[in-house]
């Protein structure tokens, strides 16, 4: 008898042109398997907004055929998502490395939601059978430990993705597994999914090895007390920063409350070693010498709440800059983040710290991802037919299909794809797919649903034009005007625009009793005060402030 063929659809809700919201989905008629679910984290431009995530629509309806959800490595771009996904869908099996599975425990259990679903732990030897596929793994090397790719075996070929990676030789810990690599690129790989975030550097990204050398020697130089931020999911440079810490002999002070919880659980696992004795809490900061004291804290990338932030305003309750302070930002600016990273860089300042960024001369942050010679390597041992570049911005997922093509695979065979495109494999070929349902979720707290693009919107407007709120008295029986219209603004109004503002006070009073003189409604009283206030404003000023039209009844 035949074998059935059942085409295999490959494809991304999150992280395709755009560093972040990494979620990518396996599927054929019967199963659903979906790797990793993490957040993109807003720049400016969406105030007040703590997350963005993938629309699930598409999982939702599916959700019959959705047999797991498999983890590549603990970091909040792959793992910030589950809360939300499995209040959307329901998820059977999480299935993650030792610490990602850890980390995602803590973060379920903060909205109580640990119940909701089974958590199992992988490593490099596991191999686990969903309906048609297999899925199984190897280790790589990434600025968190337990960080794996994963192998997918279908009955119409082998789809592999790299997960976040780098090569590095020298690596804090476990090496990543080339000769397994090697191994499945001998056996035949259908299509390579790869990490695609540096792909425009040349050369390699250096070793954290590079990192320690850096950090050792400014704990030699530094004087006074030394705050390093950092990402609280940056494991290994944390327990570079507590070798240090250990080697100059000063005590530890845990920042924030996700760095808190992070070290807590990389500790309990062994990942982070550091004797209880060198940990204090800041409120003891008081009691040692200056020079004895390394504060760790979250905030690296100018975030409003976090503790580096509170600490340069003076709002945190156990610590203040004083002169002297060596400030270190160990971690490069994700894009968007530049002016609020610059700001806490400037009142660390003011307040008489001398703060480090990365430099040539401070090789203090080494990216977890590969640089075009590693790109070109890794594609070299896995000699994928088909290639896919995933994690990055538009023009990185073009530059790695141009890496891909100089190492020899056809420019057919390259997919440089969007979110929602997909690519369909049978017997062992690939070709572009039919487009899948997707979009955004902005997260504002802890709400599922997330908020509609139109708030997003309105948010946007307020930041950027301002508010105009129009009120006017009005008795509903005899359709008299008993208060004429008052504009009151907010984020708009300056000396030069009062005369403007009367003069639309007028103009809407004159349109109004006009209006009331016939037959209308409240909803076109409104739409001529709106109407009216928006041509003015912007006629005069080029700008179109948020106008809210309020009709009070007066009896």
């Amino acid at each position: 008898m035949p074998k059935i063929t059942m085409p295999v659809s490959i494809y991304a809700l999150g992280g395709l042109c755009e560093v972040g919201k990494n979620t990518y989905c396996i599927e054929n008629a019967n199963t659903l398997i979906i790797i990793d679910a993490g957040v993109l984290f807003p720049g400016n431009e969406f105030p007040g907004i703590d997350y963005l995530v993938p629309d699930y629509t598409h999982l939702k309806n599916n959700r019959s055929k959705i047999k797991a959800l498999f983890i590549t490595h603990g970091h909040e771009d792959h793992i910030g998502g589950i809360p939300y996904l499995i209040q959307n869908v329901h998820i059977p099996v999480i299935y993650a490395p030792k610490l990602a599975a850890a980390l995602i425990k803590n973060r379920l259990e903060s909205f109580r939601l640990l119940d909701r679903v089974k958590i199992v732990e992988y490593d490099e030897n596991s191999k686990i059978s969903i309906d048609d596929f297999v899925v199984s793994f190897f280790r790589v090397t990434h600025s968190i430990p337990d960080s794996f790719g994963i192998v997918v075996d279908t009955s119409e070929g082998r789809i592999i993705t790299t997960g976040d990676f780098k090569i590095d030789l020298t690596p804090i810990g476990p090496d990543i597994q080339l000769n397994k690599i090697a191994k499945l690129g001998s056996e035949g790989v259908d299509l390579l999914l790869s990490d695609s975030t540096n792909s425009e550097n040349e050369g390699y990204t250096p070793s954290e090895r590079n990192v320690f050398d850096s950090i050792n020697d400014i704990f030699l130089k530094a004087q006074g007390r030394l705050i390093v931020a950092t990402f609280s999911s940056n494991i290994s440079r944390i327990q570079q920063i507590c070798e240090c810490a250990l080697l100059h002999n000063r005590k530890i002070a845990i920042v924030g409350r996700s760095m808190e919880n992070a070290v807590a659980i990389a500790r309990d696992y062994g990942y982070i070693k550091v004797p209880d004795s060198t940990i204090i809490d800041a409120s003891s900061i008081k009691y040692y010498e200056n020079s004895e004291i390394v504060i760790l804290c979250t905030g690296s990338q100018g975030e409003e709440m976090a503790a580096l932030s509170r600490i340069a305003q003076g709002d945190h309750r156990d610590i203040k800059i004083i002169p002297g302070d060596t400030v270190i930002f160990s971690s490069s600016a994700i894009p968007g983040n530049g002016v609020s990273i610059d700001n806490v860089v400037n009142q660390l300042t003011k307040c008489g710290a001398d703060v480090i960024t990365n430099s040539i001369l401070s090789d203090i942050h080494s990216s977890g991802h590969p640089a075009k010679q590693e790109l070109r390597l890794m594609l070299k041992l896995l000699k994928p037919k088909y290639f896919m570049p995933v994690h990055g911005e538009y023009r990185m997922l073009t530059i790695h299909g141009e890496i891909a093509r100089s190492v020899g695979l056809k420019k057919e065979n390259i997919f440089v794809l969007e979110n929602g495109q997909s690519v369909s494999l049978v017997k062992h070929k690939c070709e572009i797919g039919y487009q899948i349902p997707w979009g955004v979720t902005f997260i504002d707290g802890s709400d599922i649903n997330g908020l509609p693009r139109s708030v997003i919107e309105d948010r946007r407007l307020l930041n950027e034009d301002g508010m105009v709120a129009i009120v006017m008295g009005l008795n509903p029986k005899t359709n008299v005007m008993i208060h004429s219209p008052h504009i009151a603004t907010r984020g708009f109004v300056f000396d030069k625009h009062v005369k403007l503002i009367s003069d639309i006070e007028k103009e809407i009073e004159k349109n109004i009793l006009m209006l009331l003189h016939g037959k209308t409604s409240y909803a076109e009283l409104k739409t001529t005060m709106k109407n009216v206030a928006q041509q003015m404003i912007y006629k005069e000023t080029n700008r179109q402030p948020m106008i809210i039209p309020l009709i009070i009844s007066t009896l």
